[in-house]
């Protein structure tokens, strides 16, 4: 098991292949194995980490309060221990959101953004429950692992539903792909249009199904996507 010392804590790790450097970033609930399907192809191109981030999967699960840029500074330190200047940030759901704080607040790490499944904020209809995270996120992870401690997992979610980057979309400069599932009733396609008329120059990709599509039915077509664009 691979784990750095990062911020005071401890965060589990893997790395995958050779190439650019492409930082995946899972969601709210979820660890490495929620990029499972996608890891393989996306390593046949690029050098792929992946990480749990705090309070998730094998990291290390401190006391709150956690902070989204706090999980971003996290995702920072784990490139310094890596020794990678930048890389290509692909952030899913709650990840989406800490690849935004990390391209807001540590610009020069992020060569390329891809946003999956997200959005700048949280409205209040959308405010996760414990029951989706058991029946949606648990239920679909490709292998068995340990669950995640309710108090932890609201430490996250607490994080991912007070973060609101809306007003600084602008002020993303790098290359950004927008992937999005036209069914997502977690982050509504709204919010990724939106997202994508803020951030100038950036590309929205839609795509059929629902909040996990992107990495279950429509994995393949993630793949290629993420590809396409780190090595565009």
């Amino acid at each position: 098991m691979t784990r750095a010392s990062v911020n005071g804590i401890e965060l589990y790790y893997e790395e995958h292949g050779s190439g650019p450097a492409l930082l995946l970033v899972p969601g709210l609930g979820a660890d490495t194995r929620l990029f499972a399907g996608v890891v393989g192809p996306l390593a046949a191109t690029c050098h792929v980490i992946v990480f749990d981030p705090r309070g998730g999967g094998r990291s290390d699960k401190p006391p709150g309060p956690y902070a989204i840029e706090q999980m971003a500074d996290d995702a920072e330190g784990l490139l310094d221990v890596l020794g990678i200047e930048h890389a290509i940030v692909v952030g899913y759901s709650m990840g989406g959101r800490i690849a935004l704080s990390l391209a807001l607040d540590h610009p020069t790490r992020v060569a390329r953004l891809v946003l999956a499944a997200t959005s700048a904020s949280t409205p209040p209809s959308r405010i996760l429950s414990r029951r989706w995270l058991a029946l949606e996120v648990l239920s679909r992870l490709p292998t068995p692992g340990k669950r995640q401690p309710r108090w932890a997992w609201e430490c996250q979610r607490r994080a991912s539903t007070s973060y609101d980057a809306t007003a600084r979309l602008g002020e993303i400069v790098v290359p950004t792909l927008i992937l999005h599932c036209r069914r997502d009733h977690m982050a509504s396609l709204a919010l990724a249009r939106e997202m994508h008329a803020a951030i100038a120059g950036s590309a929205l990709v839609e795509v059929p199904g629902g909040h996990l599509s992107l990495v279950t039915r429509e994995r393949r077509r993630f793949a290629r996507e993420v590809v396409a664009f780190a090595t565009s």
